[in-house]
């Protein structure tokens, strides 16, 4: 195929149907089609199909070996899934426009398969609505622009990109500017609107947001724009990555979650400033879901923070520009980059645990999860901190009973496995909870990083004795 780098200025097609999926497909002389799902790490999974067999993938979806796909609770002996198309989700690839991709929900032998993280997501928000919520959601990704070396060691793409304190570089930002006007350029064409651009607080890295939505679609945007973030990258021989902390001495990559309670278009969480005591801006409904996310802080961070790596990101040593910007203690505050949740504007709450190797269903399933916990068993928040939490005493965040979070994936996974709000709201399996099987997974991630021996450790020990 033809790659094209151009942007395409027709307007994102709007999707309600099948009839509109094969009016589309016409129009635009779309040729074919991804049938993408993820696994438990997010990582997409696809089959290319023509499109001239549109109507066989909207009936009977496309077929995979589950065991060669990832961790999505197959074995080799397992039936095939069978990714099922959200007609919905229905995206041309701004790159390539005769290629559109379909975000689907895996079944095995016709029913629902449990391990499917949209599916786990599904669900989550059905019981949302069924207690009369709607969550709304917006991420914001960040991501480094990186080059291999022939060593195979990576190294930030603009080697002019090198100054100590480089956030918000209009200088590095216009260096990149074919690139990263490329992807705002796509992301608006999505009818998603790219609001702001920026460079972050590392060399290299960047920010590039776009607007909320309800959850599931967010989160379908969240897998789409990784996708192909790293293929416009690939094609100008660089690396996109969005792992938590590719650079020991630079900060690593958030992924934000800004979230609100709705029902018939109102905001649940929003209130008059004047009206509320804390002078937040937020509903006492708001405060009950902030009570539910700290109070499983501890568990969902395995979920929001997946990886070894993630735990490296969250820490309190400052990098060269000074300050982390990750959340190490269980806290939340006015607009203060040091809390684990930070409330930037009434109605909403910004989770900053969450980074760029979550797998976006997990995530919210997880944080909805906490939250809710909070408004059914009427958990208080506490009052806001407004304290420099990276610089406060220990002595004093004691007494102020602000704990800390995990520090590496392990003892979040042991706080999860006991976590009873989440074990429920990340269902059932054919062979177990699925919170048990999560566990196992990263147990084995966990061990398998744990066996590494270092360079530090052979810095350090080799011959310190």
């Amino acid at each position: 195929m033809a790659i094209s780098t151009e942007h395409r200025d027709e307007v994102a097609p709007q999707v309600s149907n099948q009839d509109d999926v094969r009016r589309i497909i016409r129009e635009r002389r779309i040729e074919f089609l991804f049938a993408q799902f993820v696994d438990m790490h997010g990582k997409p999974s696809a089959k290319l199909v023509p499109a001239h067999h549109i109507d066989d993938l909207l009936s009977e979806g496309a077929g995979f070996a589950g065991f060669a796909a990832g961790d999505i609770g197959q074995g080799p002996h397992d039936p095939d899934l069978i990714a099922i198309p959200d007609p919905k989700t229905l995206t041309i690839l701004p790159w390539q426009p005769n290629v559109a991709r379909f975000a689907c929900d895996v079944t095995v032998e016709g029913e629902p398969w449990p391990y499917c993280p949209r599916t786990i997501l599904r669900n989550m928000l059905a019981r949302a609505s069924e207690l009369g919520f709607e969550l709304k959601m917006g991420a914001e990704l960040e991501y480094f622009l990186v080059r291999r070396r022939e060593d195979g060691s990576i190294e930030v793409a603009d080697q002019l990109d090198t100054l100590d304190l480089p956030c918000y570089d209009m200088r590095a930002l216009t260096r990149n500017l074919d690139f990263v006007s490329q992807v705002s350029h796509a992301v608006t064409g999505l009818g998603w609107d790219n609001y702001a651009t920026d460079h972050e607080d590392a060399n290299g890295q960047f920010e590039q947001n776009f607007e909320f939505s309800d959850a599931l679609t967010t989160c379908d945007r969240a897998v789409f724009f990784r996708y192909m973030v790293e293929s416009l990258a690939q094609q100008r021989g660089l690396i996109a990555t969005f792992m938590p902390k590719p650079f020991a001495h630079l900060t690593g990559n958030g992924c934000h979650f800004h979230v609100s309670l709705w029902s018939g278009g109102e905001n649940l969480f929003e209130c008059d400033a004047a009206d509320d005591p804390r002078g937040l801006g937020l509903s006492e409904l708001a405060y009950k879901f902030i009570g539910g996310l700290k109070a499983n802080a501890k568990a969902y961070i395995a979920v929001t923070a997946p990886t070894v790596n993630s735990y490296k990101r969250l820490v309190v040593g400052a990098p060269n520009s000074g300050a982390t910007w990750a959340p190490a203690y269980v806290s939340y505050g006015y607009n203060n980059r040091t809390q684990m949740l930070r409330i930037p504007a009434p109605g909403r709450i910004e989770d900053r645990t969450v980074d760029g190797s979550c797998n976006p269903y997990l995530a919210a399933t997880a944080m909805l999860a906490a939250g809710l916990d909070g408004i059914e068993r009427g958990l208080e928040a506490g009052e806001p901190n407004a304290a420099n939490l990276y610089e406060l005493p220990e002595a004093e965040r004691e007494a102020a009973g602000v704990e800390l979070l995990p520090g590496n994936l392990l003892d979040a996974v042991r706080e999860l496995e006991k976590n009873d709000a989440l074990r429920r709201a990340l269902g059932k399996t054919p062979r177990g909870d699925y919170v048990d099987y999560f566990a196992k997974v990263k147990r084995k991630e966990w061990q398998a990083a744990h066996e590494q021996i270092t360079q530090w450790e052979l810095d350090r020990y080799l011959q310190l004795f």
